[in-house]
């Protein structure tokens, strides 16, 4: 980025909106994850016409452009791996309409998920998308990785939510894929190809959502168990049941004691698993449903068994699970946090597995997670500066990977492919798999302008590299 590149964007967006400075660049070079990469500018644009000038410039002076919404993912998604420009998405939060007659969410890019719950919820809707970020994280972000959390379960994942985008194209075309409508079979699906892409193929500037009416009532039960092998277990006998609960979390014992330790809350530290279950829809429904899974728990040899009366209580329960992620990170200074994620009916084998890593790489690792649809959220907790603990790391983390795989699950339930998991994506895909993604990106985007660097491992690289 010469000189002449400066002053071309310069004449784009007013000085407010542009940064070279060393100071404002630093604060771009990082993210949840994994890295250091520093950018050599940071753009902060506020219409789409404004991105489609700045991505024609950077297909003619042949520089990357790294689409970041609020940087918390944890694959590395928004990292510049080889500097070029930042692009800032944050401040688009413009708008944010709620059509409640169409049952539909119309948002800038930078609106946060959390102020779209909240906004839907007032008129009477949901959008049940809610990764444990929400209150900090972008919608556009949380599409581009299609981040879900825990209501997947019942509700499914982001992708069947998305139903129309605004998007800048790698060679600067602001274009619309999808609508406001639900059913849309017109050409290829560039909507549900768009998200999730992990900003390689498109930098969004609008999204349409599709809401649901809220839940008229919900139910809350928390459970806790001799073993996380034993809340594997009762969660597959109560999806094999027919109960279809809206959210099913497990944490294990490490992560009970983080998060008791972190806000003392009465948490039954002495269980070596805990099962937070929520059941929604009409009042007489749910009691039904609730009675049975805890019939189902009962028989699964549970120790404790409570069933929230109030919403209070429904909330003080959740409040535990929402603790986790600030909760583990007092217990390191460096979390290397992954989302291997297996089929419902495996996961009591790929607790096994867990077990097995941790005693074999003498790791602290913890689990917690989305356990009913099978996304797992494995940590290790550990030090970047013990170098010999983190090679442990690195192979544990492929061990891991590798586990996932063999159960017949995948390499990401919602953090997405990145920097971190590129080695491994092979794996899964195989060539020819990986071959057609590349196809798409080269065609999408021939100069790899949009966020190169991401998803494809470098020619020899076969392992995540943390140290």
């Amino acid at each position: 980025m010469n000189e002449t590149v400066k002053k071309k964007l310069q004449s784009i967006l007013p000085p407010e909106q542009l940064h070279f400075e060393l100071s404002e660049r630093y604060a771009y070079s990082f993210d949840a994850s994994f890295g250091e990469y520093l950018p050599e500018a940071v753009a902060q644009p506020s219409t789409a016409l404004e991105i489609s000038d700045i991505i024609k410039l950077a297909n003619q002076h042949q520089f990357p452009v790294y689409p970041r919404g609020s940087a918390t993912s944890l694959s590395g998604g928004p990292l510049p791996v080889e500097g070029g420009l930042v692009l800032d998405m944050s401040q688009m939060k413009s708008r944010l309409t709620i059509d409640k007659e169409n049952m539909l969410a119309i948002a800038s890019p930078g609106v946060m998920t959390g102020d779209i719950h909240k906004q839907a919820e007032e008129a009477g809707l949901f959008y049940p998308p809610d990764p444990s970020s929400a209150h900090v994280s972008t919608i556009a972000g949380n599409i581009l990785e299609n981040s879900s959390g825990p209501k997947g379960l019942k509700y499914g994942t982001t992708k069947e939510y998305v139903i129309g985008l605004e998007i800048v194209t790698p060679q600067g075309e602001i274009v619309r894929t999808g609508g406001k409508t639900v059913k849309n079979v017109t050409g290829f699906d560039l909507t549900r190809l768009i998200t999730g892409s992990e900003g390689m193929l498109a930098v969004v500037t609008e999204v349409t959502l599709r809401l649901i009416p809220l839940p008229k009532a919900r139910k809350t039960m928390m459970v806790t168990f001799d073993s996380a092998v034993d809340c594997g277990r009762a969660i597959t006998k109560i999806l094999a049941a027919g109960t279809l609960p809206a959210a099913m979390e497990l944490m294990d014992n490490a992560c009970i004691k983080a998060v008791e330790h972190f806000e003392p809350s009465g948490l039954p530290v002495e269980a070596g698993a805990l099962l937070i279950l929520e059941v929604d829809g009409h009042p007489l429904s749910i009691e039904e449903e609730i009675e049975d899974c805890r019939q189902i728990c009962g028989e699964m040899k549970a120790i404790t068994i409570k069933v929230a009366g109030t919403d209070k209580e429904r909330m003080e329960i959740w409040k535990a699970r929402k603790k986790v992620s600030p909760a583990i990170t007092q217990m390191g200074p460096t979390k290397i946090s992954e989302d291997a994620t297996v089929p419902r009916s495996k996961i009591p084998e790929m607790m096994e597995k867990l077990n097995v890593i941790r005693d074999k790489y003498q790791l602290n690792l913890v689990v917690f997670g989305h356990a009913g649809d099978g996304n797992l959220h494995p940590n290790i907790i550990t030090d970047k500066r013990n170098r010999e603990e983190m090679k442990r790391a690195e192979d544990a983390v492929g061990e891991i990977f590798q586990a996932a795989l063999d159960l017949g699950g995948t390499l990401s339930g919602e953090h997405g492919i990145g920097t971190l998991k590129a080695p491994y994506l092979e794996r899964e895909y195989g060539k020819e798999g990986v071959a057609l993604l590349k196809a798409i990106k080269n065609a999408w985007d021939p100069n790899n302008i949009l966020n190169p660097g991401k998803m494809f491992a470098k020619d020899g690289q076969t392992k995540v590299v943390l140290t």
